[in-house]
């Protein structure tokens, strides 16, 4: 894709997860890996207001914050910019302020293996990072220890993140995991929910090492 086809991309999928009711309002933030920097959404600017030219593009080699753009980036750029720094194979992240995802961080949990579907991101559950102030430093750390060896987690009392091989398979993972909360949230309510073992999960989690389609 070239750099204007990923800006519009960026747009493309905000204004999708307000009208599937995956985020609300301007909550959510989506970034994208383009060269040696990551394009990402503007702090505050209503989806429907934005042009390719509005979305930052921040640099990833230096811990400050050096970017470019008409509008500040994202007050979430910190996160945006640790996982996709400490996860070369992830290309792409959704973070949204989704209901059942942050229903469940409202609890502080954890997703676990509820469904064989949670091998997707990598593990065994979705863990729940630990609370902190957004849009800071110490936030960063809790998602980038939450997220080891993870493509996905929680944030507790306020939302989740996922991240993808490109941006729509970011998209699909967010979906998924608000799937998969809303799943664990109502199976909590009905009781007797069985929690597949670990070692069901492995064999789920090598199988999906090979799941789709690749290309030639």
């Amino acid at each position: 894709m070239t750099e204007l086809e990923v800006r519009q991309r960026i747009i493309d999928l905000c204004l999708q997860m307000n009208e599937t009711g995956l985020n609300q309002g301007t909550s959510g933030n989506i970034s994208a890996r383009y060269n040696d920097g990551m394009l990402i959404t503007p702090s505050g600017i209503p989806y429907e207001a934005l042009n390719p030219e509005d979305i930052a593009a921040v640099a990833l080699d230096t811990d400050d914050l050096n970017w470019e753009g008409p509008y500040k980036p994202s007050s979430e750029w910190h996160f945006h910019k640790s996982i996709l720094t400490a996860n070369p194979a992830l290309n792409a992240v959704v973070h949204t302020h989704s209901t059942f995802a942050t229903v469940v961080s409202i609890a502080r949990e954890s997703i676990p293996a509820c469904h064989y579907m949670i091998a997707a991101f990598g593990g065994n559950s979705v863990r729940c990072a630990n609370y902190e102030t957004f849009g800071t430093p110490e936030l960063s750390a809790a998602i980038t220890e939450a997220m080891k060896d993870r493509s996905a987690c929680l944030l507790s009392n306020h939302g989740m993140i996922a991240g993808g091989h490109s941006l729509d398979n970011a998209m699909w993972a967010a979906i998924e995991l608000e799937t998969l909360a809303k799943q664990y949230y109502y199976a909590k309510l009905a009781g007797n929910m069985i929690v597949l073992p670990d070692d069901e999960m492995d064999r789920v989690i090598d199988k999906f090492k090979n799941y789709g389609q690749k290309s030639k």
